[in-house]
């Protein structure tokens, strides 16, 4: 597999299969609010269109980055979205990097959205459907933010590995991670819209067991997970 990593800036075509990247916090909030029962987020170009949507739709759920705001139901926190009952409900989600990486690549043929909570069933999907070429989105920092980076090269690395037998350890991505900017400014309470355990709950290694992939319905770029069977589920089928 050819890998690139690239941020957003440097997006100068559609790639044919996209893994969009936000660890802190877009896909790990996307992963929790498809675990407490949402079923399909999607992903807003912009406030105003989060709000549209919204007004239209009472029943949805529209989350930013940030402090609570007027019209918004939650905000983009891990640790604060933890305890929401999503069931069946949809979710509308804007974010200052997350969601923008994917609108990016909206016309490419697979767009997978990931954090670390997601790694090892991204790097299944990618295995069975990736083919040759796979671009990175490191949403964060204009492609700088080491915590995606980390995130992007350890699934990068599980995809082209056997899933039997060991693997690429990945204390040292995790490491980098938990040592980037958006962790220290978490941590300290630079941003708005935190939850203490925020960080922690990014930096789980394979918290869920479905990859996440956006498409597009209609007007809208949609996230639905995509349940990946384990390796000892495969083989008793």
């Amino acid at each position: 597999m050819n890998a690139r990593f690239l941020g957003i800036p440097e997006l100068l075509e559609a790639p044919s299969v996209a893994v969009v990247i936000d660890v802190m916090r877009a896909y790990t909030v996307a992963a929790w609010a498809f675990a407490q029962g949402a079923e399909k987020i999607v992903l807003a170009e912009s406030l105003d269109d989060a709000s549209a949507l919204k007004a239209r739709h009472p029943d949805w759920v529209a989350l930013k980055d940030g402090p609570p705001a007027p019209g918004f139901d939650a905000v983009n926190s891990p640790g604060l979205l933890r305890s929401m009952d999503l069931g069946g409900r949809t979710v509308v989600q804007k974010t200052t990097a997350g969601t923008v990486g994917a609108l990016a690549v909206k016309d490419a043929s697979l767009v997978l959205c990931a954090g670390f909570v997601v790694a090892e069933a991204t790097a299944r999907v990618l295995r069975t459907r990736g083919g040759e070429s796979v671009t990175f989105v490191v949403t964060g920092e204009d492609g700088r933010a080491d915590e995606d980076l980390a995130c992007a090269q350890y699934i990068a690395r599980r995809a082209v590995e056997a899933e039997a037998g060991p693997g690429t350890d990945a204390a040292e991505y995790l490491r980098r991670a938990a040592g980037s900017r958006a962790a220290a400014e978490l941590t300290e309470g630079v941003r708005q819209g935190v939850h203490p355990d925020d960080v922690a709950l990014c930096l789980e290694l394979d918290r869920f067991r479905f990859a996440m992939v956006a498409s597009v319905e209609g007007p809208l770029m949609v996230l639905r997970p995509c349940a990946v069977p384990s390796p000892t589920e495969d083989a008793r089928t």
